[in-house]
C-alpha cells in the first residue's frame, strides 16, 4: 500500500517527462527550420566584452571577434584593472588587426559582485552605434555570428537575439558532464520554451540588443542588481512586448574545468537564483529528469526495470536532437556513457535548490531575493 501510494505521483511525473521529451524533439525541430533573411543594408555594429584574467582560451576567443565577417563594426573591450593580464592579451590581439576600430577601457574595480554588468556600463557609452553585441570572454564565434545575429535583429518587432552555446568542458569528470547536460537537457529545456511560448528569457554568453532597448528595461545600472541579468533582460522585453529570438548562430562556450567541490557550488548557485527567480519554472524542472525519476520508481517497485529503459531511450532522442543534429557536439559522441551520472547530478542539485536563499559568488556572501536580485549577506 505503501509503495502504491508513492507509484501514483511518481508514475504521473515519468508520464509528464515523457511528454516533455517529445515536446523537446519537436522544438529541436522546429528551430531547426527557422531563420532569418539575409541584410541587404548592414548596419554598424558596437561589440561589447568585459575580460577578467587571462585564462587558456581567452586570446584565442577574441581573436574570434576580431574575424567576424561583417562590414562594419568596433570592439570595445575592458579590464577592471590596468594590472590585470587580459589587458595585455587585449593589446597584443588588437595589435594583430588594425584595420579593425577597437580599444580597452579601464572599468575600475566593481562595487558589486556582478562585476560583469558593471563593465558592460563602463563599455556602453564608449560605443559609438545603436547596435550593440555584449558577448563573454569565454565564448568563441563562428566567423558569420555578427552577421547572423544582426540580420534576425532586424526582423519586425525583434528587441533581443539571444545565441545558443555549445559547452566545452575541461578533462576532470566534472566539467564533462556538466557540459554534456548543456549541450542535452540545457538546450532542451530552452527549445520546448520556445516551441510553447516563446522566448521569454535571455542566455547572457552572446546578446544582440540596441541601446535604446537597455534603456527601455531600466538600463545597466537596474540589471546590475540580479545574478542572472541575461534572463532579467529578456524577461523585462518580453512583458514590453518586444520580441526576444533564439539565434541560428550557435557559439561554443568555454566552461572550465573545475573540480568536484567549486563545480558543485556553482551548480548549486545557479539552482537557488533560478528557483529564487522563476518559481513555477524551477517547480516544473522535475519533468525534464525522466530517468532520475525512473530510477525512483525502480526503487519503490523493483520489476518497473522497463521504465528506466524506455526513460534512456526518450532521453537519448532528446540528446541526439539538440547536441547532435543543433549543436555538432563531439562531447555526446565520445561519452554519450556518462550522461546518465550528469542526468543524476542535476537531479540532485534540482532538489538541493529548494532549500537556502543564500550563496557564495565572488567571495561575498550574498542572499538572494524572490525577484531574483541579491543582497550582501552577513
Amino acid at each position: 500500500m505503501l509503495n502504491h501510494f508513492y507509484l501514483v505521483p511518481l508514475l504521473a511525473m515519468f508520464a509528464g517527462s515523457l511528454v516533455y521529451c517529445v515536446l523537446a524533439m519537436l522544438g529541436a525541430w522546429r528551430y531547426r527550420r527557422s531563420g532569418a533573411r539575409p541584410l541587404t543594408l548592414w548596419p554598424p555594429v558596437s561589440i561589447l566584452r568585459p575580460l577578467a584574467g587571462a585564462e587558456d582560451n581567452t586570446e584565442a576567443n577574441l581573436r574570434t571577434l576580431f574575424r567576424q565577417q561583417y562590414p562594419r563594426f568596433e570592439i570595445l573591450l575592458s579590464v577592471h584593472e590596468a594590472s590585470d593580464p587580459a589587458a595585455a592579451v587585449a593589446r597584443r590581439v588588437m595589435a594583430e588587426f588594425p584595420h579593425i576600430p577597437s580599444r580597452l577601457i579601464i572599468a575600475g574595480p566593481s562595487p558589486l559582485p556582478n562585476a560583469k554588468v558593471w563593465s558592460l556600463r563602463a563599455l556602453l557609452p564608449e560605443a559609438s552605434h545603436e547596435r550593440v553585441v555584449m558577448s563573454d570572454s569565454d565564448i568563441s564565434h563562428e566567423p558569420d555570428c555578427l552577421s547572423t545575429v544582426v540580420a534576425e535583429l532586424e526582423q519586425p518587432n525583434v528587441a533581443l537575439v539571444t545565441c545558443p552555446y555549445r559547452a566545452t568542458g575541461g578533462p576532470r569528470f566534472w566539467s564533462r558532464i556538466e557540459a554534456l547536460g548543456l549541450n542535452t537537457d540545457f538546450l532542451a529545456g530552452m527549445l520546448t520554451q520556445r516551441l510553447l511560448n516563446g522566448m521569454d528569457f535571455a542566455i547572457g554568453c552572446t546578446i544582440a540588443t540596441r541601446r535604446a532597448d537597455i534603456t527601455a528595461v531600466g538600463g545597466l545600472e537596474h540589471l546590475q542588481r540580479y545574478l542572472a541579468e541575461d534572463f532579467v533582460i529578456g524577461n523585462l522585453l518580453h512583458r514590453q512586448g518586444r520580441g526576444v529570438i533564439l539565434s541560428r548562430s550557435v557559439i561554443e562556450h568555454h566552461i572550465g574545468n573545475d573540480p568536484f567541490l567549486k563545480n558543485w557550488k556553482h551548480r548549486l548557485r545557479w539552482a537557488r537564483s533560478t528557483r529564487r527567480s522563476r518559481r513555477a519554472g524551477y517547480i516544473g524542472e522535475i519533468f525534464t529528469k525522466p530517468f532520475a525519476i525512473s530510477l525512483l520508481i525502480w526503487a519503490a517497485q523493483p520489476k518497473a526495470w522497463g521504465l528506466v529503459v524506455v526513460a534512456l531511450l526518450f532521453r537519448a532522442g532528446v540528446a541526439w536532437s539538440t547536441a547532435v543534429e543543433i549543436l555538432n557536439d563531439p562531447l555526446l559522441a565520445r561519452y554519450w556513457w556518462q550522461l546518465p551520472a550528469e542526468d543524476v547530478a542535476s537531479f540532485v542539485t534540482w532538489l538541493l535548490g529548494f532549500f537556502g536563499k543564500t550563496i557564495l559568488w565572488r567571495g561575498r556572501k550574498l542572499v538572494v531575493a524572490p525577484d531574483g536580485s541579491f543582497e550582501l549577506g552577513n
